[in-house]
Order: structure tokens, then sequence, then C-alpha cells
């Protein structure tokens, strides 16, 4: 699919979503925001003992918690990519409290909207929502302390681009903390369509390799992945092109689809 296509097709599921949870007040991290034949993943964790956390941001969209290993402190400006309706910003604006700042980017006019409305009930007045493209960022370079984002890199067409961007936005010395969705080993091409469909609405995860490459080649140092969880895929799915004695081959943590949080640092 060509770039323009996936954007669009992401603003239209996460567009439904935003609405969907408008009207039912749940959350839409299942069949319901997809087609209802498929059965799929809720690997999000959860929040729920964090300081800051609003129910009503969370939508179960998230593959980690990038706030966990962001090393915020009071007083940063924190951008959250891909800021659905607030959840991660609300978790941060606890952290940076009075005197620091969160602003949230989304490509979703539909998720803006939720957030910001999320935002008018806490009487927030130093989070923001901004609708705009992660590609390209409606903001000057070298603005943010801190970037994070939550399982929305892997839905950008151009990740190098993005992570540029991420670059060119953060101060020198600033860093990001990042949770997302890649494969790790080589997978039939149609299965690992089907274990993204498995594991999320849209996806586009990357190789890990490659996705590390990324993030180095845009400029970063001192790149640590914190976390790896390896999302099973169930036998339903992998029986369509493995056979059992294959199946059984599959080696944890070697081969398939995986939620990682990595941090990395931009050079003073």
């Amino acid at each position: 699919m060509k770039s323009e296509s996936i954007k669009k097709l992401v603003r239209e599921k996460y567009g439904n979503i935003a609405e969907q949870s408008d009207r039912s007040g749940s959350c839409c991290g299942s069949t319901s925001c997809c087609t209802p034949q498929n059965d799929f993943s809720d690997f999000s964790e959860s929040y729920g003992n964090r300081e800051g956390y609003n129910p009503d941001a969370d939508l179960n969209l998230g593959c980690g918690i990038p706030t966990e290993y962001a090393g915020i402190k009071k007083g940063d400006h924190v951008l959250d990519l891909g800021s659905g309706a607030g959840n991660d910003c609300f978790v941060a604006r606890a952290i940076v409290g009075e005197t620091g700042k969160v602003t949230g980017l989304d490509m979703t006019a539909q998720m803006v909207s939720k957030a910001r409305k999320n935002c008018a009930k806490l009487n927030f007045e130093n989070v923001e929502f901004i609708l705009g493209d992660i590609e390209e960022m409606p903001f000057e370079e070298k603005a943010f302390n801190i970037v994070i984002s939550n399982c929305v890199l892997n839905l950008v067409p151009d990740k190098l681009k993005a992570f540029r961007e991420i670059f060119r936005v953060l101060k020198p010395g600033g860093h990001f903390c990042v949770s997302d969705v890649v494969v790790k080993g080589n997978l039939p091409e149609k299965l690992q369509k089907d274990a993204e469909m498995y594991v999320g609405c849209v996806s586009g995860a990357g190789e890990i390799s490659e996705y590390m490459n990324f993030i180095e080649n845009s400029g970063f140092r001192n790149i640590k992945v914190h976390k790896q969880k390896e999302i099973v895929l169930p036998e339903s799915i992998l029986s369509e092109y493995y056979d059992d004695f294959e199946i059984n081959s599959f080696h944890p943590g070697e081969k398939g689809i995986f939620s990682i949080t990595v941090t990395a640092e931009r050079p003073l």
C-alpha cells in the first residue's frame, strides 16, 4: 500500500475506535473495532496503579508503558506521539508536575477531540493535544526534553523519517522511550499479515534489526531495549502455514511478533 493509503486507513480505523468508545463508554482494543470474524489479542499492559491514570483515556491500544523507562523529571516538556485519548499524556503529566508540560500529537481528529475533552474534565492547563503527522511534526526543532510513544510507530509508513523527526524535535541530550510492535526472524509474508491482524486492527510491524538501524541511522546513541515480550500466536494461525513439527520448532524468543520498549538519546 502507498503511504497516503496507509495513513487514510489508520485515520479511519482509529477514528472509528474513538467514536465507538464515546458511544459505549468502553475501551476498544478488541474485535469491536475490526472485522468480527477475527479473534484479536489484547496485549496492552495495566496502568491501574500508575499515578495520573485516567480510565476514560485508556482505550487498551498500547503494547507497553513507555513512561516506565522514560526517565521523566519534574519540569520536563514531554511529547507523546500518537497520543490517542490521552492516556500516556496524563501519566506523564503526573510526573512533570505543574512546572512541566505535556504535548500529545495524533493524526486522527476524533482522537484529538476525545483527548481534549478528557483534559478539560481534569482542568489541566499544561497538557495540550495537537492534530498532526509524525512524519512531518508541526514543532520547532529542539523543543522537547523527552519523546514517548506507545504502539504507534509501527503504523507509520516511513519509520526512518519518523525517527529523524523525533531527533529533530528533541533537545540535545534529550531522549525518547518508545513501546512498539516488531517482527523477529523470517516469517512467511501471509503469516506475518495474519499475525499483524491478530495483534491489532492496523499494523506495519518491521523486522527488529531494521527497526534498530532506523534509530541508529537517525543519529541516536545509547540505544537500549528495556523490555521484550513475545506475543504468542495461536496454533489456529500457525497451523495454516506450518505442520506440527514446524510449530513445535518455534522456540520462544527466536521468531514471531514481539512488543519492545526501547530508549535512545540525542547526543549533546
